[in-house]
This record gives structure tokens, sequence and C-alpha cells, in this order.
């Protein structure tokens, strides 16, 4: 829990904003860091309204660890994580900053979890291929909390709860991955399509998102157990449990809105989370 002490050192570190939105992004495949497409753009749109924030947390599908991790380095690097694509996506560079100072903050506000400061991770592209797009300067610090495969659900939803503080010290917090994502079975004939989803991977976005627009979190929580449409939306948590962070800092006066809501290859979604 927050001390007390806790929330003073950080009230006296970053001065007090107005409340900052949290996103999920849908972040999709690497090829949106460089293609215009309906789905980039409505990256751009979510933040048009949004005060430019003092630093950027974020919670990406590919820093899956064992433990719980935050990068600390004053300058990340920009990680190609991915094989088999064009040499103009390898060629790309989001050189923002990093934010020491914020990583210790994290570090304090999950207390009496042990949080490690990692300084050789840098920033995946589940980070960068989304956020050059709403920051293309690169001129907002930007570090990431990874995701501890080990544990359960409920658990990813309370560290959510936890930076909740980080909202109103101009933080903004982004959970990127894809709600249902099975690689497994992408149609790639049918990859430009626009909209196209099996009937299992239609089902399981719609019963998600009535989910997810009445704030009814515990089948969410209990995703694994929710029937076989979930079980091929979501064959492996990595991409899911981002958006179990961003719900976890939803407050009782908040707006949850979708966006970017299609469909892609059969089986992957790009819906994507607003909440203000």
């Amino acid at each position: 829990m927050t001390t007390l002490n806790d929330l003073q050192y950080i009230t006296n570190t970053f001065p007090n904003t107005a409340k900052m939105p949290v996103f999920f992004f849908g972040h999709g495949s690497p090829m949106n860091a460089i293609e215009e497409n309906q789905f980039v753009q409505g990256f751009r749109n979510s933040v048009k309204d949004v005060q430019k924030p003092t630093a950027i947390l974020c919670i990406s599908a590919h820093w899956f660890t064992r433990g719980t991790k935050v990068t600390a380095m004053q300058v990340p690097e920009t990680i190609h994580d991915f094989g088999g694509f064009p040499k103009e996506l390898f060629a790309v560079q989001y050189p923002a900053p990093g934010s020491p100072l914020l990583a210790h903050e994290t570090q304090q506000l999950l207390k009496p979890m042990e949080v490690a400061l990692d300084e050789e991770w840098g920033l995946d592209h589940g980070t960068w291929s989304v956020v050059k797009h709403l920051y293309p300067l690169a001129d907002v610090p930007v570090i990431q909390l990874s995701i501890d495969y080990t544990k359960p659900a409920e658990f990813h939803f309370g560290l959510g709860k936890q930076l909740q503080a980080l909202r109103h010290k101009g933080v903004l917090i982004i959970g990127s991955g894809n709600i249902v994502h099975n690689l497994g079975l992408v149609d790639f004939q049918n990859f430009h399509k626009d909209n196209y989803g099996f009937d299992w991977a239609l089902e399981a976005r719609t019963t998600i998102n009535g989910y997810l627009q009445h704030s009814d979190y515990q089948p969410l929580l209990d995703y694994d157990r929710q029937g076989s449409a979930f079980k091929l939306a979501i064959p492996t948590p990595d991409h899911y449990l981002p958006l179990l962070y961003t719900l976890g800092l939803q407050q009782k006066e908040d707006t949850l809105s979708l966006f970017n809501d299609k469909m892609v290859a059969g089986s992957l979604s790009m819906t994507s989370v607003k909440i203000t």
C-alpha cells in the first residue's frame, strides 16, 4: 500500500495536474508504426483533447517477465523485437528520454511488492509503435512496466489501482496489447479486409465490449473460465493483461469509451479503450 510519506514524496517531485486519462491501445501489427491507416488515425485522434503529459508509463504485452520490473535508464533503446518485416521498420527509432525519477516513483507506489529497476530493456514495439503517433517529436519521457507472467489476472488489475496517484501528476498510463489475439489463426490472405473476424472472435469481442461498457469486470478477470470463444480469443494472456492495468485505474466518476473497434485478419481485434 502507498504510505503518506510516499504520497508526499510524489507530491514534492511531480506537481499536481488535472487528472490524466488512461488508455488501452490495440497495437496490432508492428507495421502500424510506419503505415498510414484508420487505426493510426485513431491513435492520434485519441489524444487531441489530452494535455501533454509530463511522462508516459506503458505496460506492453511484449515485456513479459518473472517478477515485475520498470525501466530506469536515462536513454532507453528502441527495441525491434520482431522478425520478417521490411527494413524500413527496423530503421525506425523513437528516441524519447527515459525517466529514472518516474521509475523510482513507480517502485515506491507499488510497495510492498518488490519492483526491480531495469537498465537493459528499453522501449519495445508495443510501446513505440503507438506512442510515436501520439507524440512524434519523442519529447515526452517514457518508461515501461513489465508484466509478471507468474501472477493471476487479479494481481495485474490490483497493480493498476496502485498507480492511481500518477494520474494526478501528469503521467499518461497506457496498456498496449490486443484483446482478441490469436496469431496462430490469422488469415493472412484477408489481412487487409475491413473489419473481418471469425465467428468466435466476433462473439468474444461483442461479449467483452459489453462487459467494458457496463463496468462489469469480474468476468474479464475470470477470462479463462468464460467458454470456448474466450479461449480462442485469448490463447495466451500476454496481449490481454495490459487491458487489466487500464481497467484497474478506472475510478467511479470516470467514463469509458471504445475506439478503433474493428477486427483484423479474422483473429485479431484493434479495439482500444479510453478512460476519462
